[in-house]
C-alpha cells in the first residue's frame, strides 16, 4: 500500500481525538428526523447500475462503496436519535429518477455516484463530499477515438440530465460537436459500444472501469486517458438542515475514526488507493464537533 494511503490511515484517528462527542441532533417537529424518529424508518435510495459505488450485488442486496458509507451514516443517526432500532428500507433509484425521489420523499438519503452542482441544490440538499471522481468515456480498442475532439461527429452514449450530458454539450465551445444517443443505465451504455450501436459511453470514470471489468466480454473496450470533468460526489436527501447536519456528523465520524479505510478496502481492488483529491476529502470533512 502506498506511503501516502499509510499516513492517511494513521492521521484520521487522529483527527478523531479533537472532536468531543456528538450531542443528540434537534429533530425540528414536522422535519426528517422527526418522521424517522417516529417510524424508526430509514428509507435510503441506491443504484443498481452504478458499480462500484452503488449496484445490486449477486445476492440481490445494494452494495458499494457508497450503500457501505450510507449503512455508517445510519448507524450513527440511530445513535444520535437514542433509537432502540431503526429500520432501513432499500429503494432503487435511476440516474434519472433519483432526483425527484429525493424531492418527493420516496427516499431520505440517495447512496449513488451523484454530483453535487449549484443547479441540484436548487432542488435537494447534499451532504459534505464522499468522493472527487472525473467523467471520461469508452470506446472499442479498435476505433481511432483516444481523445475528447475526436468524439466530434461520433455517436456518443450518454445519460440525459447527468453532469457528463452537460458537460459534452458543453464541448460545442471547442468545436466538438458529438451525436448523442440516449441511455437510460451505464450497462446498456457499455453493451451499445459493444454491439456497435454507439462508437462512445461517456460517464464517471470508475464506473466505466467498474463496468467494463465486472462484465467480461470478448469485445476489447478501452478507456480514454481524457477527463472531461471533475465531479465531487456526496450523498443526496432531501432540503432538510437537521437531516444533514446528522448526515454530516455521520461522515465526520467515519472520517475521523478511520472507518472509512474499511468502506475503500471492501469496495475497490487489492492494492487500489483514494486519489489525493479523495485523501484531502477525507481529511477536510473529518470534522470535530
Amino acid at each position: 500500500m502506498k506511503a501516502r494511503f499509510l499516513a492517511l490511515c494513521a492521521l484520521v484517528p487522529v483527527l478523531g481525538l479533537l472532536g468531543a462527542c456528538a450531542t443528540g441532533p434537534a429533530a425540528s417537529s414536522g422535519g426528517a428526523l422527526a418522521r424517522v424518529a417516529q417510524t424508526q424508518t430509514l428509507k435510503l435510495g441506491y443504484r443498481e447500475d452504478a458499480q462500484p459505488f452503488s449496484f445490486k450485488a449477486p445476492d440481490g442486496k445494494p452494495a458499494g462503496y457508497s450503500v457501505s458509507l450510507c449503512q455508517k451514516v445510519a448507524a450513527s443517526i440511530q445513535s444520535q436519535l437514542q433509537l432502540s432500532k431503526l429500520d432501513v428500507q432499500w429503494v432503487p433509484v435511476t440516474a434519472s429518477s433519483r432526483v425527484q425521489a429525493v424531492s418527493d420523499g420516496s427516499v431520505d438519503i440517495e447512496c449513488g455516484s451523484t454530483t453535487r452542482t449549484l443547479g441540484r441544490e436548487q432542488q435537494v440538499d447534499f451532504s459534505n463530499t464522499i468522493w472527487v471522481e472525473g467523467a471520461s468515456f469508452v470506446t472499442l480498442a479498435s476505433a481511432s477515438i483516444n481523445r475528447a475532439p475526436d468524439l466530434n461527429g461520433k455517436r456518443v452514449g450518454v445519460i440525459a440530465g447527468t453532469t457528463t450530458d452537460t458537460v459534452l454539450k458543453s464541448l460545442s465551445s471547442r468545436g466538438i460537436v458529438p451525436v448523442f444517443v440516449p441511455i437510460q443505465t451505464h450497462t446498456e451504455g457499455v453493451a451499445a459500444v459493444r454491439a456497435g450501436k454507439v462508437d462512445a459511453y461517456a460517464t464517471d470514470r470508475l464506473i466505466l472501469v467498474g463496468e467494463v471489468l465486472g462484465r467480461p466480454s470478448d469485445v476489447a473496450l478501452k478507456l480514454s486517458d481524457d477527463y472531461l470533468s471533475i465531479e465531487p460526489y456526496a450523498l443526496m436527501m432531501r432540503r432538510d438542515a437537521d437531516l444533514r447536519l446528522a448526515v454530516n456528523r455521520g461522515l465526520a465520524k467515519a472520517y475521523r475514526s478511520g472507518e472509512i479505510i474499511e468502506v475503500f478496502r471492501q469496495a475497490f481492488p487489492s492494492g487500489a488507493r483514494p486519489s489525493s483529491l479523495v485523501e484531502a476529502a477525507y481529511v477536510l470533512n473529518a470534522l470535530s464537533e
